[in-house]
């Protein structure tokens, strides 16, 4: 019999975590959704929390730091098959903490325009191609799906 039921849309919040002009990016480690993809860090959103609780905590638990969350900057939905999410994307400042990783297998503090030089998970796509307009340098090679 065919499973005909939708599936259910999850809000999962994500840092454009800042620290001296660079941006915290981290691979998901093998064994996890999403194995190998870079994404912004973060998690999903658990009943009666904001998305900046979320993102506290989520950078507590699974980086062991410290963040303040600031504006909201976009939203993305993408559907993998087995999860639809609604990806929200909130800019943050590293406040304290050495990173620790668990959940994933490397983290980089890159730049704006190195973003278009990573894997990213599905649903961060967009949120990269919003942080990057106009940011097309000469000599560089872009990603396919950061093409517009």
């Amino acid at each position: 019999m065919g499973d005909n039921t939708l599936t259910a849309m999850k809000d999962v919040a994500a840092a454009i975590l800042e620290k001296d002009g660079l941006i915290l990016i981290a691979k998901k480690r093998e064994g996890t959704h999403c194995a190998g993809k870079w994404e912004f860090p973060g998690g999903k959103v658990e009943a009666n929390e904001t998305p900046a609780a979320c993102l506290q905590r989520e950078l507590k638990e699974e980086f062991g730091i410290e963040a303040a969350i600031g504006e909201f900057i976009t939203a993305s939905e993408f559907d993998y098959g087995t999860i639809h999410i609604r990806l929200l994307a909130y800019r943050a400042r590293h406040l304290s903490g050495e990173i620790t990783l668990t959940d994933h297998s490397e983290v980089k503090w890159v730049t704006l325009p190195e973003l278009q030089d990573y894997d990213f998970a599905g649903a961060d796509i967009p949120i990269v191609k919003q942080l990057l307009p106009g940011l097309r340098m000469p000599g560089r090679t872009v990603r396919k799906e950061f093409l517009v």
